[in-house]
């Protein structure tokens, strides 16, 4: 696999931003399947290939890897900065299939993330659905006015910051799946031992009153990079038998 530091300019956000890419090397990748790996809070581009080894899994998989950089932005276009969603969700689509030459289609993309990259996830294929095969999260933030609303002081200007003062309904995943449909399939896990189980319990039973293919796989697990080096693989091999 070819494991590349890509600098380059968004014109969404007026700045230079960073992605991890992972590609496979003997072959075009113009029907190659891709994944969009977004990363949690405290994480940048680096994380998912420092910390597991996706490498590997993508290599087993004959898939791609973009690994993009968002800083603390939940994923949101947001009410004190840049279009951190407008980005992940349209731009990087185009910058990358000018990169890399890979294909538009629907079926050759795909999306996933942790913790707050669970969220970007879920919201990108809610917001966007016939833009992905698939989505996967894991130990994601899913309920996102829960987590405003009970979280301290310093965390909720953070949050104001992000969202302005109150939660707007395309930042409200559940409000999402109300109001769309043709939803993807979509893979949840989390730890047991993981306070933020409930979202993804909470999410898996709103997705499953829609209709739409849900797979919830729980076992005992942490909110760390342990868990999530075993879920992401278990997700490529949900996905991609």
């Amino acid at each position: 696999m070819a494991h590349l530091r890509v600098d380059f300019r968004s014109e969404v956000m007026d700045m230079n931003t960073s992605m991890t890419v992972i590609l496979p090397e003997q072959k075009k990748l113009d029907n190659t399947k891709v994944v969009y790996l977004l990363h949690g809070l405290a994480d940048n581009c680096s994380g998912w290939s420092r910390y597991t080894a996706v490498e590997r899994y993508a290599r087993e998989k004959d898939i791609a890897l973009v690994i993009p950089e968002v800083q603390r932005s939940f994923y949101a276009d947001m009410a004190l900065g840049l279009d951190y969603f407008e980005f992940i969700n349209c731009e990087l689509h185009t910058i990358c299939e000018n990169f890399f030459g890979f294909s538009d289609k629907r079926e050759n993309r795909y999306v996933m993330g942790l913790s707050m990259g669970g969220y970007g996830a879920l919201k990108c294929a809610l917001s966007t659905p016939k833009c992905y095969q698939g989505c996967a999260a894991f130990s994601s933030v899913a309920d996102i006015e829960k987590t405003v609303y009970s979280s301290n002081d310093g965390r909720k200007k953070e949050y104001k910051a992000i969202f302005g003062n109150d939660i707007p309904e395309e930042s409200n995943l559940f409000k999402l799946l109300e109001k769309n449909s043709d939803i993807p399939p979509i893979y949840l896990a989390c730890g047991d031992e993981d306070p933020r189980i409930i979202h993804s319990e909470k999410m898996r039973d709103a997705l499953k009153l829609k209709g739409v293919d849900v797979t919830y796989e729980h076992w005992s697990g942490e909110h760390n990079w342990i868990f999530w080096d075993a879920a992401v693989k278990k997700a490529f091999d949900h996905f991609f038998k």
